[in-house]
C-alpha cells in the first residue's frame, strides 16, 4: 500500500479549471435541427467520428436532459441513412466508457439504407405483434 504525502510547505497544486459547461436548449427538436448539420458534415467526410468527437470539436450545445438525449441523435441519423456503426471507442464525455464510432453512408446510398431500415423496423414490430398474440 502507498502513502501519499500531503502538501504541508505551503505550495499548492494546481488543478486545471473546470471546461465551460456547453449551453442547454429548451427544445429538443430545436436542438437537433442545430446540431444536425454538423453530423451529416462528419459523415459526408468518409472519417469514423464519435458523437461526443463532434459535439466537442463544434461546441454543440446539450438538448434539454443531456444525460439521456444524447443518445437519440445517433438513432436519428441512422434511420435517416447518414451513419452506420463502425466500430467502438472511448468517450472523454461518458468517462472514458466504451461508445459507438460512426461512419457515414455515402449519400448516392443513405436513401436505400433509410429505406432498409424502415422496412426492418416494420418486420420487427410485425413479428412482436404476432408473437403477442400468439401467446
Amino acid at each position: 500500500m502507498s502513502h501519499i504525502q500531503p502538501v504541508f510547505d505551503g505550495n499548492h497544486l494546481d488543478a486545471s479549471a473546470p471546461s465551460k459547461s456547453r449551453r442547454i436548449m429548451d427544445d429538443y427538436e430545436a436542438w437537433v435541427d442545430e446540431v444536425w448539420p454538423f453530423y451529416v458534415a462528419a459523415a459526408d467526410s468518409r472519417e469514423p467520428f464519435t458523437i461526443d468527437e463532434v459535439a466537442r470539436k463544434h461546441q454543440l450545445p446539450d438538448p434539454p436532459k443531456p444525460k439521456s438525449m444524447w443518445g437519440s441523435l445517433p438513432g436519428r441519423l441512422q434511420n435517416e441513412g447518414i451513419i452506420r456503426h463502425h466500430s467502438g471507442g472511448t468517450s472523454i464525455r461518458a468517462g472514458h466508457s466504451m461508445v459507438h464510432v460512426w461512419i457515414g453512408v455515402p449519400p448516392a446510398m443513405r436513401e436505400m439504407v433509410a429505406k432498409r431500415r424502415r422496412e426492418e423496423r416494420k418486420a420487427r414490430a410485425q413479428a412482436r405483434a404476432d408473437e403477442r398474440r400468439a401467446a
